[in-house]
């Protein structure tokens, strides 16, 4: 999508982040502010992230930080007032801390996903773009299910929104290289003190993209949401063994080591697979597909009292073919691959 057309889509708009900063967050607050904003509204518990990101931005730059959390409606809806656009960053995501801790998932990704529909209505916000996972595509473990979940509340709004004008929708991603809780600063960490890089099963494969191209996704969402969309960027697959050995590589290259460094096997953690989906067969019958893209549309027979309803057309789509988009049926990138995608986490730095 072309900065003019993104440009036309942000310029003098009010634009909350929730969970703003994120790893995701605090660079869709970077990226939007190239587009001349009114206002953009981090929303988030955490004040010393806060004060980093502040710092980060600099002095000017026409940012307000709200000390907040999403299971707090009243508060959500505080900051949600005069809004236009609300980017829903925050969540719980890491895999074994929500096995452990099961409602805590329940109460943020569920609950607090029903607090930002309930506020933007409220707010007559006109788009929420939230960020889903590939772990809610027929889910194993907690994450993934809440993650569904907060996924089905936000594409069944129509069964409630009357003539609100607000529209939503969903970006799934795969593993976000770089991002905070992702392998790369943990393999980055072991890299540089020497010490064994360890990996739960080297045949592991996942979907990978950069924060950029995460980031590029959402606020093309944005601008192309029409209502209860799934955005699903395609991106490339990797095993984790092949990551762990890139990642080796990149670090004696960078930090000029040759000593030798192994890869430990320490098995599977609770609530993990061994292969990721971001597209299941039955979302694959109601998608259209672009060459970067698959775009889940809403099912129109959970709606039949929305007869006028005629499908969108978007720039370049056809119909996607009837498939399951998983990280088996996809070509693995090699470790030089892996590299030359590596350079643009800058995990050495």
């Amino acid at each position: 999508m072309s900065n003019k057309e993104l440009l036309k889509e942000f310029k003098d708009k009010k634009i909350l982040v929730t969970g703003g900063t994120g790893s995701i967050g605090s660079v869709i607050i970077e990226e939007l502010l190239k587009y001349q904003p009114r206002q953009i509204r981090v929303f988030s518990r955490d004040e010393t992230k806060q004060f980093e990101l502040s710092h980060r931005l600099g002095q000017g730059a026409p940012v307000t930080y709200l000390i907040g959390d999403i299971r707090d409606k009243d508060r959500l809806n505080l900051a949600m007032e005069g809004i236009d656009i609300v980017f829903h960053a925050a969540a719980l995501k890491h895999v074994l801390a929500c096995e452990q801790n099961p409602f805590e998932a329940v109460k943020t990704n569920v609950n607090g996903t029903q607090n930002v529909i309930d506020c933007a209505f409220a707010n007559q916000v006109d788009k929420v773009v939230s960020i889903s996972t590939d772990k809610a595509t027929n889910p194993t473990n907690i994450m993934g299910c809440t993650k569904l979940l907060a996924e089905k509340l936000l594409l069944t709004t129509f069964f409630y929104k009357g003539k609100k004008k607000t529209k939503f929708c969903c970006v799934r991603f795969g593993n976000v290289l770089g991002a905070r809780g992702s392998v790369i600063p943990l393999f980055a960490s072991q890299i540089k003190k020497g010490k064994q890089v360890t990996v739960t099963d080297p045949d592991m494969t996942r979907f990978v993209m950069s924060i950029p191209q995460a980031v590029n996704l959402v606020l093309c969402a944005a601008s192309l949401v029409q209502d209860r969309e799934i955005f699903i960027l395609k991106m490339p697959v990797a095993t984790t063994g092949d990551i762990a050995q890139a990642m080796i590589e990149l670090g004696q290259e960078k930090l000029k080591n040759k000593d030798k460094i192994d890869i430990k096997i320490v098995g599977k953690k609770d609530g993990e697979r061994l292969h990721e989906k971001l597209l299941t067969i039955e979302e694959s019958v109601l998608a259209m597909e672009t060459k970067d893209m698959f775009i889940v549309l809403p099912d129109i027979k959970l709606a039949p009292h929305l007869p006028n309803y005629t499908p969108v057309k978007y720039p370049g789509a056809s119909k996607a073919k009837v498939m399951e988009y998983n990280t088996q049926m996809q070509e693995k990138l090699s470790v030089k691959e892996i590299k030359h995608l590596l350079e643009e986490v800058k995990p050495f730095k």
